[in-house]
């Protein structure tokens, strides 16, 4: 399966994401599946879902519901370096420089790189990671010389 990419949505998109997202958060939290009842028409037939699925449409619908798009990749899932950048929100020459440093296994296949979504994640965990630290570290720093931070 490859990666499905949905645009931010409309505004008429996002209220139904909102209403929907309140209806089914009732449900996300438990440990049995859904059946749901789909209506076309005059036809009406029911879908069973799996908790993890229930819980997977919670968010999405969520991130529906604050305008953003939305990106579901499989988690065994090899990336282009296109789709690789678009994960990290950087730009495809910077992604290829992290390659070609190392900074992020991947695989070539011909003259093509593959990027296994498991590790694009760590890399980006890793900056996350690192970047909270600064964050902290600079925040210590401020309160420590009076800068305008409380310390409560």
């Amino acid at each position: 399966m490859t990666p499905h990419r949905q645009l931010p949505p409309t505004t008429r998109e996002a209220e139904i994401a909102r209403g929907s997202r309140q209806v089914l958060a009732r449900y996300a939290g438990t440990d049995r599946p859904l059946t749901l009842r789909l209506a076309d028409g005059e036809e009406e037939r029911p879908i069973e879902l799996p908790t993890g699925a229930v819980s997977l449409l919670a968010h999405v619908l969520e991130a529906m519901a604050a305008g953003q798009g939305v990106t579901l990749v499989p988690e065994h899932a090899e990336l282009t370096t296109v789709q690789a950048a678009d994960v990290l929100n950087v730009s495809r020459p910077y992604l290829i420089k992290l390659l070609d440093e190392k900074a992020i296994p991947h695989r070539r296949v011909g003259t093509h790189r593959r990027v296994r979504m498991e590790d694009v994640m760590a890399y980006k965990g890793a900056v996350d990671r690192e970047r909270e630290e600064v964050l902290d570290r600079l925040t210590r720093e401020a309160q420590e010389n009076g800068m305008g931070y409380d310390r409560s």
